[in-house]
């Protein structure tokens, strides 16, 4: 990590509530948190991007949040679990990069349980911008998923591997 240790920690805070409030489908906290509003003048409305995985690039802040309500209006349940968080911090810019292990579900079952949940790995690039007012604003993010394969005739992980 790079940068002063308070730009570092507010830049690691402004991340923590982005996906806390795609967790909770809070697009109004969302919109705060995204460049390019009335809070942010420096930052043009056209300038703020997003790449969901396996979108194409979202061009202007309306975009973006139109988006964002697409995916939430979708998805019944979202967690994240950030691993691999490197942050760094040059003058009011700022890059955090990411594993977002995540676990989401579908609709709930007739019963009002928990519908079914399927896990994903997404490499993240969430670029901040500091506004005149001091707070950081995700002004871009590239998420990209990550294929794993599973190699049904390989050792278990505890096994050790034969010479």
């Amino acid at each position: 990590m790079t940068g002063s240790g308070a730009d570092v920690a507010a830049v690691e805070a402004a991340n923590t509530a982005l996906y806390e409030a795609l967790e909770r489908g809070d697009l109004e906290t969302l919109g705060e948190l995204w460049a390019g509003g009335a809070q942010d003048v420096e930052v043009a409305d056209g300038d703020v991007s997003v790449v969901h995985p396996g979108w194409p690039v979202l061009l202007g802040r309306s975009e973006v949040l139109r988006s964002y309500a697409l995916i939430m209006a979708s998805t019944e349940y979202i967690q994240f679990f950030l691993t691999d968080v490197e942050i760094s911090v040059l003058g009011d810019t700022a890059l955090v990069t990411c594993t977002e292990n995540i676990l989401s579900g579908g609709p709930a079952e007739e019963d009002g349980s928990v519908g079914p949940l399927i896990g994903g790995l997404v490499v993240a690039t969430n670029v901040f911008h500091r506004g005149a007012d001091g707070e950081w604003r995700l002004w871009a993010r590239h998420g990209s998923p990550v294929l794993v394969e599973q190699d049904d005739e390989g050792p278990e992980p505890d096994e050790p591997l034969e010479d």
